[in-house]
């Protein structure tokens, strides 16, 4: 049985400041690739445009620094802290489809290879599921593949990061944000 369907909000990542649009991802969504691929590649958005994020989000801190609305750290430590929970987040949230959908497709690749092993007596019936199953397969390759676009566009966006951000380490108390910090910087 697949996971729990992720619901998630894709809007936020273009314009913070809407109201996010809840997307609920479902088999359907799994098994049309266009669709699949579509959400993704707005998902990727805030890795693609990191560092005009960045240059934005450094001359807000600045702004409010300004108007002595700033916080405890320097402009550029709250910039960098601000982009590293979006892209923590944003992260965090891509993983829940990919793996979401990984569940979906090998579920039904494992449903169709019992149903071929169950129909012994009608050879049409075996070619027409071998066939379903093959489509499934190609599907299968698809969504594992981006598991290895999920790890080039990580290590992109932490490249772009840490050349912006270069002394920035999260802070010690929140795991998850150090989680995915030592995974992004091994690779």
């Amino acid at each position: 049985m697949p996971p729990q369907q992720p619901q998630l909000g894709s809007l936020a990542i273009q314009a913070p400041l809407l109201a996010p649009k809840t997307v609920h991802v479902s088999a359907s969504t799994c098994h049309d690739l266009s669709l699949f691929k579509d959400l993704l590649k707005e998902y990727r958005r805030l890795d693609d445009t990191i560092t005009m994020r960045l240059n934005r989000t450094t001359a807000q801190f600045r702004d409010r620094d300004r108007h002595g609305l700033g916080g405890r750290g320097t402009v550029e430590d709250e910039a960098c802290i601000q982009i590293w929970r979006e892209l923590v987040a944003n992260w965090k949230r891509r993983t829940e489809i990919v793996d979401y959908c990984v569940g979906v497709v090998d579920q039904s690749m494992e449903s169709k290879r019992m149903a071929i092993d169950a129909e012994t007596e009608n050879p049409a019936a075996q070619r027409r599921i071998q066939g379903a199953l093959y489509a499934e397969e190609v599907k299968r390759n698809q969504v594992h593949n981006e598991l290895a676009v999920e790890q080039i566009v990580r290590k992109r966006s932490l490249d772009a990061f840490r050349a912006r951000c270069k002394y920035f380490e999260p802070p010690l108390t929140d795991a998850d944000a150090r989680k995915w910090w030592d995974a992004a910087r091994s690779g």
